[in-house]
């Protein structure tokens, strides 16, 4: 045992070995966690934290490269820290939920958008995914110009009568209407209110002095049988996921695996997609959400934190090919994915594997994080299982 009562794992060189520690009682996630370095495929790179009740409990990293302290692209993890802001502002009576977003942002009442309410945005409702002829790299990287597009565009459905997820806007269009009601882009309230106060290793805009500890993300490695599936089910660019996903541009289609590589898109924050983050970061966040850390306040009542889980929108996403999917106020409601949690758990994964999350019935905070490109997107296969473990041990303690 090591003094600040968590288990130190032994650093013997071999990939498959957990690095990091454990808190007693929690011995089998790291058990867990070094099951899947074992199956994964050579140069696979992980980091695994969790808090419960505002004390940390896991500290896990494994694979080539890697350490604790290491930061990746979290790609849509970033949607949670963006709309803790906007959960805030809620909480605060600065924001309405059901104002109309023209309101706020009076370009954007047009097109057929008028009647958008900011709850009708933050649960993917508003019609809004992407934008005519899509986005340059340079209108990608800045929600600032994103917003700007989206002010005049045209609705991709009718507003509220369905939903589809806002890849690459959703963060952009928020983060608006935060400037236009506090004089701030969400990043800098973001900085001021949480990442700096509650000491986060969770960046929406990535100092150059901290890019040292930066480890780009790798492509994804499908397996012969994984490549045929993905051929098998590419979007097309005019399609609802293309438009989504930003293949719709005609010179400039986004390759989504490289997209934090960019230093312009890491330095930027961009709020849907261009975070950067450690698995401490990740996990630290959300326990700040909850249960505060250090001593500090928990930055959400439960009132509110139950109202961001509130399910709004669930059923078959249109910018996702009709994949099943359930989202609250901005964030997505994992209880629905992980039937083990409460179901009262939010959070948000990302499209790398990164996956992080909320559970307040059990006091939890939870953040993985890889560096290779998961099949076939969006959360890793195995973070589903490693959160069960997490879970367990956590309700047993």
């Amino acid at each position: 045992m090591s003094d600040n009562g968590l288990d130190n794992g032994t650093d013997n060189g071999d990939a498959h070995v957990a690095q990091g520690t454990v808190a007693e009682g929690f011995e089998p996630v790291r058990e867990a966690f070094e099951a899947t370095l074992a199956e994964e495929r050579a140069g696979h790179s992980a980091q695994l934290a969790a808090y419960v009740n505002g004390r940390q409990v896991v500290d896990l990293w494994g694979g080539p490269e890697i350490t604790g302290d290491s930061l990746t692209g979290v790609f849509s993890s970033s949607k949670g820290a963006a709309h803790l802001v906007v959960a805030l502002l809620v909480q605060d009576g600065t924001l309405d939920l059901d104002e109309e977003v023209r309101h706020y942002w009076p370009e954007f009442g047009s097109a057929g958008k008028e009647h958008v309410t900011l709850r009708d945005l933050l649960a993917h409702r508003a019609g809004l995914m992407g934008a005519d002829g899509g986005f340059t790299p340079e209108e990608l990287a800045d929600d600032r110009l994103i917003a700007e597009r989206l002010a005049g565009q045209r609705p991709y459905w009718r507003p509220g009568t369905a939903f589809g997820y806002h890849a690459f806007v959703i963060g952009a269009l928020t983060g608006e209407v935060v400037r236009r009601v506090t004089g701030q882009t969400l990043q800098e309230v973001y900085e001021d209110r949480i990442r700096a106060p509650y000491g986060l290793d969770f960046y929406l805009g990535l100092p150059e002095e901290q890019e040292h500890r930066w480890l780009s993300t790798q492509p994804m490695d499908p397996t012969p049988e994984q490549q045929r599936e993905l051929a098998l089910g590419a979007a097309g660019p005019e399609s609802f996921q293309g438009i989504a996903f930003n293949i719709n541009h005609p010179k400039h289609p986004t390759n989504l695996e490289s997209l934090p590589n960019s230093r312009e898109v890491r330095a930027g924050g961009q709020a849907s997609a261009g975070g950067v983050a450690s698995a401490r970061g990740l996990a630290r966040m959300y326990a700040a959400a909850i249960s505060g850390v250090d001593g500090k306040t928990p930055l959400l009542t439960a009132e509110t934190a139950a109202r961001v889980a509130e399910v709004h929108s669930f059923g078959p996403d249109l910018a996702l090919g009709g994949v099943t999917h359930a989202f609250g106020l901005g964030f997505a409601v994992t209880g629905v994915d992980y039937p083990f949690l409460g179901a009262r758990s939010f959070g948000h994964s990302g499209a790398a594997g990164s996956q992080a999350f909320a559970d307040p019935s059990a006091g939890l905070a939870f953040g993985y994080n890889r560096r290779r490109f998961a099949f076939p997107g969006g959360a890793a296969p195995e973070a589903a299982t490693l959160a069960k473990a997490v879970r367990d041990c956590a309700t047993r303690v």
